[in-house]
């Protein structure tokens, strides 16, 4: 191990036998506020600021939090969860205080002058993994959790968090292990060639665990519409009721609506929920022949915006005659939504396919939310789980299934099995660092600094 290395695996050995002390709640003033401290003296500091008062393991116990002095700062319910039965697998008290900015930070002060110190942005949860309780995947749900903005994202995150990546890359190792142990008998003895029916049965097993992986790599971009929501830009002519959709969808007067044409000059956005799905709506200019500047660069915004988009909604008034063609966006699925629907259709609109839709009734909404559903959410609301990988996993998966074709390419040519095993470790260490099995310190630092404190 390289001297650095060594003397960075020393000092953050170090830090977690710290006891570490956070806010675990959004600072400001609320009811209650909650402060969390973990490590083997979590106990001793919080007994400390409180007079000696003893805490018994997960019964929760109100005293009062004094100062130096002996002054109340607060009272508050402290609950001891003893190790390893813990979050962090290390001795945790969690503080129910007062939610005043103020007294959380006296509360604070108070446990780090006892002997604590300030906990690191994600520092609880890299202790949980470093102790074993969770792996990277589940420890990154956690943040999923927490900033889930769809039903569809919470319950991606919620699997996750429950093992279920974890389980399809532990049988992804265990397949690939299985693979490798056979080729050690080969390079034990390098007298042996490598049967031909032995080197087809591997080459199959490691086709049938590309398509595993592929599989799973093929969640990536559900996974980024579910953290960050589907980019949708709803275009049309002037008119048709672009953003009376969004009104309606995002529940209040978000966009002006006027009878008047060239009302919307600029691009206005809004995030709404459909169908348990988070859309990022972006109300775009009527596109039509103008000979307003003003007007013309609202459109070139408008053709940006759809661009740019994974959806567009397509709007049409489908009580007046059909309008010229719209702009074609290469690559991005395209929904025909046929407003005013309460009105007589013109005969233009007889025989589309697109969806009957009402901005003044609401009539087409739940069609509407199937449509979007069956465009991005491919296995469906009867799936047993929702196994949606992030840009991390992405990577790795990449590089594993790279990895994996060197592999067979060496395998069926024939080279010596130590070539091919070099083939296979990397690949088991492109897998591995999405579970964290493997040393990854980079990796760790940059996934738990985007954590919030106390978490």
């Amino acid at each position: 191990m390289p001297l650095h290395t060594a003397k960075r695996c020393a000092m953050i050995k170090l830090m977690a036998q710290d006891t570490i002390a956070a806010l675990a709640t959004p600072p400001g003033n609320g009811a209650l506020a909650v402060l969390r401290v973990s490590g083997s003296t979590a106990r001793a500091v919080v007994e400390a600021c409180t007079g000696g008062r003893r805490l018994e393991p997960r019964r929760a116990t109100l005293l009062r939090v004094r100062d130096a002095a002996g002054h109340t700062l607060d009272t508050a319910v402290a609950t001891l969860f003893a190790a390893p039965a813990s979050f962090t697998g290390e001795d945790v008290v969690e503080l129910s205080c007062h939610g005043g900015m103020l007294v959380c930070a006296r509360v604070l002060e108070r446990l780090l002058n006892c002997g604590a110190r300030p906990a690191e942005p994600g520092e609880f949860s890299r202790r949980a993994f470093e102790n074993g309780k969770m792996d990277l995947t589940q420890a990154e749900a956690i943040m999923d959790v927490i900033a889930a903005g769809s039903d569809w994202a919470l319950r991606a995150a919620q699997d996750q968090l429950g093992g279920a990546l974890s389980a399809r890359v532990r049988a992804a190792l265990d397949s690939l292990l299985d693979v490798a142990a056979q080729l050690v008998a080969y390079i034990d003895f390098p007298e042996e060639d490598i049967e031909p029916a032995t080197a087809e049965a591997l080459l199959a097993q490691l086709r049938e665990l590309r398509a595993d992986l592929g599989a799973l790599l093929a969640t990536a971009t559900e996974g980024r519409i579910l953290r960050g929501g589907i980019a949708t830009a709803i275009i049309g002519a002037p008119n048709v009721g672009k953003s009376s959709l969004l009104n309606l969808l995002a529940g209040y007067e978000r966009a002006i609506v006027s009878p008047r044409a060239g009302t919307t000059r600029d691009t206005v956005e809004e995030r709404v929920l459909l169908g348990g799905l988070c859309l990022r709506l972006t109300d775009t200019a009527g596109l039509h022949e103008s000979a307003d500047a003003l007007e013309r660069e609202g459109m070139e915004r408008s053709r940006r915006a759809g661009a740019a988009a994974d959806l567009i909604i397509e709007v049409a008034d489908s009580s007046q005659p059909r309008p010229a063609p719209l702009p074609a966006f290469a690559g991005v699925p395209r929904l025909l939504l046929l407003n005013k629907c309460d009105l007589p259709t013109h005969p233009d609109w007889a025989g589309s396919e697109g969806l009957r839709f009402s901005c003044r009734t609401g009539a087409g909404r739940e069609e509407l939310a199937a449509a979007v559903r069956g465009l991005f959410l491919h296995r469906g609301e009867s799936a047993d789980t929702l196994v949606a990988v992030n840009a991390r996993h992405r990577y790795a998966l990449q590089q594993a299934l790279e990895e994996l074709s060197r592999a067979e390419e060496s395998l069926r040519a024939g080279e010596p099995p130590e070539l091919t095993d070099v083939f296979l470790r990397g690949a088991l260490d492109a897998l591995g660092s999405i579970t964290g099995q493997v040393d990854t310190e980079d990796v760790l630092d940059r996934v738990f600094s985007t954590f919030c404190l106390g978490k």
